[in-house]
């Protein structure tokens, strides 16, 4: 797996969506043009994310004087693994060990490939830290990091 400027652009943008979330508010409009501002994103490649996060369910969005995307579901819901798939694609480093997008490989035995061995581990190290992950476990992180910091209120 390699995060794409794709995968990266969307993970900030829905950790931005998920950072002013009240318990009992709804949730916080943002329009393209604040989230690209704020976090340095072409809002043309903006537009184009957050469509397909839209499309996937992880956003929504209101049209108009006032609108702009907010999360779809609570940000407890939403792990970081679900959005990279929306985005990048498998996680997994080669095809023959992914459990989305499998696809046989060419080695004379499946069974006992090394490789295949050794990138399944990989792959899942990887999920088990991205699908275990959460934006609002994110958001806990940087508030907890800021207040000791002392950069927070």
């Amino acid at each position: 797996m390699r995060l794409s400027k794709r995968g990266e652009y969307g993970l900030r943008a829905m950790m931005r969506l998920a950072e002013d979330i009240q318990p009992g508010q709804p949730y916080p409009l943002m329009q393209i043009k604040e989230i690209a501002g704020r976090d340095k994103i072409p809002a043309k490649f903006l537009e184009q994310i957050l469509l397909a996060l839209k499309n996937a369910g992880l956003l929504h969005s209101k049209m108009g004087i006032g609108g702009g995307y907010y999360l779809g579901k609570p940000p407890e819901e939403i792990t970081l693994g679900h959005i990279i798939r929306v985005l990048d694609g498998p996680l997994a480093p080669i095809r023959c060990v992914s459990q989305t997008a499998y696809e046989p490989c060419g080695c004379p035995d499946a069974l006992t490939c090394g490789l295949r061995l050794v990138m399944s581990d990989v792959r899942e190290a990887v999920a088990a830290i991205l699908d275990h992950t959460s934006l609002a476990d994110i958001t806990n992180r940087v508030d907890g990091l800021r207040l000791s910091l002392g950069l927070g209120e």
